[in-house]
């Protein structure tokens, strides 16, 4: 390929990264207006929030994986087109449930996107320049999650909610016109169809127990960990999964290939991301709690004091693909989980109601250091190590495991936190609904003991995947990675 294309490509898989980064960071702080301004509920208003991460993880894995047979640029080109028209349709939603609707679609819109860019990017890079590239779109979305409070918080006084929405539909015109004119749809490398026709009984399977799954994950912090729906998602998922992995080993042209398991490479570097994605999103809840409800500051300063969490990524994450690139993906990743150990044991050990907010700002740039310098080798040594043949299933994968992190955070940091916070406190805080606990707590002494026990739980779960990014691959292999055939 051209030594220009790949840069143009690039250009495009990064406008669709920045969307993505920007429709989360600004719907967070504009869910108080959006609350008033729909009559919701704060169950409504949370599921506003999560029904878009939920359609995603479901659908994300689906998409790569039909990817590699229909062509990614098609499938990734159709995922921005859908997430705008999805974006310009829910700002004319009336009433909650109908924009719960909207935002699954779009969710599914964003999972087309999300699985095929990093498995564009993979394509249109030599192995040996993967890692710079794929920094840069990690940088691209550092930007969007530090200018996304300002402009959602700016948009929803000026305007109103709905422009959280609106405001993607001019940019999401753009990606896919410039999406269209720099790849075209013209597949340079689709894999060759293999007897057995489609997966049926692998793709319901896997989307029955997923979604079980993650209603479970959600429904639990969100309502209630005893509530029936709970425990009949969490039956089904036990049903129902175990199918799913019969049905991918049996078929011909499964969902999931499952020998890309066994590569050390592979799967070690899926697990370290799966625990860096649960330790991040912890914090970042675990932080807008103690912003908004102990140090009583309103979503859109609390928001803005989140920002040293992607900075460090904003600057480190294109030195660590080039650093990647020359020495080998092992070392920086690891490096990199090893510092946001440092940094959440920081948190932990200091973080009171008296902190200094520049103690909290360093401790906040360690761990954006640390996965700025994680994310694009690793990104980078999970794709060479599946091939060009599985680019589009690893790229799904890597994102559903993600995805599948941040939820896990969820139902590891809320019970934590009800445990000092009333229920209906939390949700108001979190929504930014409520500033201050308003005397829910008899002390606030409890709720900071328990931001501690989820910072040290997070840095046990870093650790662990400090120790798992080392072992991923020998010398010979590190910098390479083992395909899969």
């Amino acid at each position: 390929m051209g030594n220009s294309k790949k840069w143009w490509i690039l250009s495009v898989t990064s406008l669709g990264s920045l969307l993505s980064a920007l429709n989360f960071s600004t719907l967070i702080i504009a869910l108080p207006d959006l609350l008033k301004g729909l009559e919701a509920t704060l169950l409504q208003a949370m599921w506003v929030m999560l029904s878009y991460m939920v359609a995603q993880t479901v659908m994300v894995l689906m998409a790569g994986s039909l990817a590699d047979v229909f062509g990614r640029k098609r499938l990734y080109l159709a995922g921005i087109l859908l997430f705008t028209i999805i974006s310009l349709a829910a700002g004319f939603a009336n009433n909650p449930t109908l924009l719960i609707l909207f935002r699954i679609l779009q969710g599914i819109g964003g999972a087309m996107v999300m699985a095929n860019s990093t498995a564009i990017v993979a394509d249109a890079f030599p192995k040996e320049e993967l890692g710079r590239a794929l920094g840069i779109n990690i940088m691209v979305v550092a930007v969007g999650q530090i200018i996304g409070p300002v402009l959602g918080g700016w948009l929803t006084i000026a305007y109103g909610w709905e422009w959280t929405f609106w405001f993607n539909v001019p940019f999401g015109a753009i990606a896919v016109v410039w999406g269209l004119w720099v790849m075209g749809t013209k597949e340079e490398k689709v894999a060759e169809r293999k007897s057995g026709g489609l997966d049926r009984g692998g793709i319901v399977s896997y989307v029955v127990s997923i979604t079980a799954l993650l209603l479970a994950l959600t429904w639990g912090p969100i309502q209630s960990w005893t509530s029936p729906v709970v425990w009949i998602s969490g039956l089904i998922f036990v049903i129902t999964f175990p199918i799913f992995i019969l049905c991918e080993k049996r078929h011909p042209n499964a969902l999931l290939h499952l020998p890309l398991f066994a590569n050390r490479t592979f799967s070690f570097g899926i697990i370290s991301a799966t625990l860096n994605a649960i330790a991040r999103m912890g914090v970042m809840f675990m932080l807008i709690f103690y912003f908004q409800g102990a140090l009583e500051k309103d979503a859109l300063v609390a928001g803005i004091m989140t920002i040293p969490l992607a900075a460090g990524m904003l600057v480190v994450s294109p030195l660590a693909g080039w650093l990647g690139d020359r020495y080998g993906e092992t070392t920086p990743a690891t490096l990199g989980l090893l510092l946001s150990v440092v940094g959440l044991a920081g948190l932990a050990v200091d973080t009171a109601i008296a902190t200094p907010f520049w103690h909290l700002a360093v401790y906040m740039s360690i761990i954006s250091i640390g996965s700025g310098l994680f994310n694009s080798p690793n990104s980078s040594s999970i794709m060479n190590a599946a091939g060009p043949k599985y680019r589009g299933e690893a790229s799904g994968i890597r994102s559903l495991t993600t995805n599948m992190g941040m939820m896990l955070s969820i139902a590891f940091s809320m019970p934590i936190v009800t445990h000092s916070i009333p229920h209906e406190a939390m949700l108001a805080i979190f929504s930014g609904t409520q500033v201050g606990m308003n005397g829910a707590v008899d002390s606030l002494g409890g709720f900071i003991s328990g931001l501690h026990a989820v910072f040290w739980f997070m840095a046990a779960l870093m650790a662990v995947a400090t120790i798992l990014s080392y072992l991923r691959s020998t010398k010979q292999t590190q910098s390479t990675g083992a395909s899969v055939n």
